[in-house]
Formats: C-alpha cells, sequence, structure tokens
C-alpha cells in the first residue's frame, strides 16, 4: 500500500548577503524561473523549482551567511542532461566538483546517478545530479 504524506514542501528560504549576486546565480547559473516576488522590498526574490515548491532568497544587511562546511548539508536540483549542465558551467567559468573534491569531476553513484557539487554566492553546497 503506498503511502501519501499530507504535508508537502512549500518553499526553502536561503539567507543571502547580496540578492543580486545571488539572482544571478539562481537565475542564470541554475536557470531557474524567477517568480512574482510578493514583498516588493528589494530583500527577497522566488524561484520555481517544481512541484509547487519555490527558492526564497532572502537578503539580511544586518547577519553574514553561515559557511557551511560539509557537502553532507546541500540542495539537490536534477536535471535532464549533465553534460549539457556542465557546458553551461564551464562557459561561466564556475568550479564544480565530485563528492571526494576533485575539481572538475563527476560523481558516480552506486545506482549510475552522475553528481556533482559546487558553492552558490554564499558557499552553500549545491548538488546537480541526472536522476531526472
Amino acid at each position: 500500500m503506498s503511502k501519501v504524506s499530507k504535508i508537502h514542501i512549500n518553499h526553502i528560504a536561503i539567507h543571502v548577503a547580496d540578492l543580486a549576486r545571488s539572482q544571478s546565480f539562481y537565475g542564470e547559473v541554475l536557470g531557474l524561473w524567477q517568480m512574482d516576488e510578493p514583498f516588493k522590498d528589494g530583500l527577497h526574490a522566488w524561484y520555481a523549482i517544481g512541484g509547487g515548491a519555490s527558492v526564497h532568497l532572502i537578503e539580511e544587511l544586518h547577519l553574514s551567511p553561515p559557511r557551511e562546511i560539509s557537502k553532507t548539508n546541500h540542495l539537490c536540483f536534477s536535471v535532464k542532461d549533465m553534460n549539457a549542465f556542465i557546458e553551461t558551467l564551464n562557459r561561466k567559468n564556475y568550479p564544480f566538483e565530485n563528492w571526494a573534491g576533485d575539481q572538475g569531476e563527476i560523481h558516480f553513484r552506486p545506482d549510475g546517478i552522475k553528481q556533482i557539487f559546487f558553492r552558490d554566492p554564499d558557499y552553500y553546497w549545491i548538488e546537480v545530479n541526472d536522476d531526472f
């Protein structure tokens, strides 16, 4: 019997230091679609990530974003074409690595899924895989 959750994800809030810089990353590097921003205060940006969920960027002027060290804490996106995504990163001179930290290398999970890891402008870990 399949169980259906009575709860679903609405959004993921990410604390950023510079909203414009982060908008460039999430919009141009990751290619997320920017949604209408309800606050209209210049400190927020919303991006659709599928399934009715969104990424919510919040610029906090008086606080510096935390610096995550461990790749274990990451935000993951899946793409249909990993090679095309990597070409985009390379065109933009945006470095990526595998799980072990080898620059420009792809990690292969035991089930064959390809993964790469990189950091956003505020040093948060991002995974992109081809489990689309």
